[in-house]
């Protein structure tokens, strides 16, 4: 990880993650917490372990939030407390829907930006230059500590608002860790996948989206987001319906 220039103007810095980095930790959380609760490391990742994980490094998770007063469409909110761990909020729905892949995905979401992105806040109330001007401090210390999150840019926002990539990637690294996915491809595929590269055809590909989805308990639209940027699948010919 480096701190580069925040070009949004909440920060005057902020982090920037190779994919690979974020990759490798995502990982590591993940199957050093699954060897100390339940003594080996399977997926899909259970629901009630990811709510422990984010449990752990929140000081409140809200599964049954009213998140209306955000506006249409968000699913997942954590407001940073400076000095103190950050609490997170879930839309109700998601909590009692019948399918739990859209709780999976913000619960996940919302651990990237409580793992990734609560150290910003504390420094930012020690070292103000942190923040690009006045205006800026002052977002950051009040409506700059709510991070809002939308459901259309869960698993795919784009990369220039970097705190949504981020705990949009984290959100597959979590769900899908890469040596985990890439055993699983190679044992239900053999080597169709992972050597076809471009001579996959829309039917396999279709197979492959819906085999992952099903296996690890995520949204289709969540697994062929982390197919594509872990190269799984060719990007070339190839529409997905985001």
């Amino acid at each position: 990880m480096k701190m580069v220039r925040d070009t949004t103007g909440r920060f005057a810095q902020r982090p920037h993650y190779e994919p690979s980095e974020l990759d490798r930790e995502c990982e590591q959380i993940v199957s050093n917490y699954l060897r100390r609760k339940h003594g080996h490391v399977v997926f899909p990742l259970d629901t009630d372990d990811l709510t422990a994980l984010i449990e752990q490094e929140s000081e409140d998770l809200d599964l049954y939030a009213d998140l209306s007063d955000y506006g249409e469409g968000v699913e997942g909110v954590t407001i940073f407390a400076p000095g103190g761990k950050p609490s997170v909020k879930i839309a109700r729905e998601l909590s009692e829907a019948t399918s739990q892949n859209r709780l999976r995905t913000s619960l996940s979401h919302e651990f990237g930006h409580v793992h990734f992105h609560s150290y910003l806040f504390d420094t930012s109330l020690r070292n103000m230059d942190l923040f690009a001007n006045d205006q800026a401090s002052r977002a950051g210390q009040e409506l700059g500590r709510e991070q809002v999150c939308k459901r259309d840019s869960m698993v795919n926002a784009a990369q220039s608002d970097w705190m949504e990539w981020q705990a949009g990637h984290v959100c597959g690294a979590m769900l899908m860790p890469v040596t985990v996915l890439k055993d699983f491809l190679q044992e239900e595929f053999s080597s169709q996948i992972l050597s076809a590269g471009t001579s996959i055809d829309a039917k396999m590909r279709a197979e492959v989206i819906n085999v992952v989805a099903s296996y690890f308990l995520v949204s289709k639209e969540a697994a062929t987001v982390r197919l594509l940027r872990l190269k799984f699948l060719p990007e070339s010919s190839f529409t997905p319906s985001l």
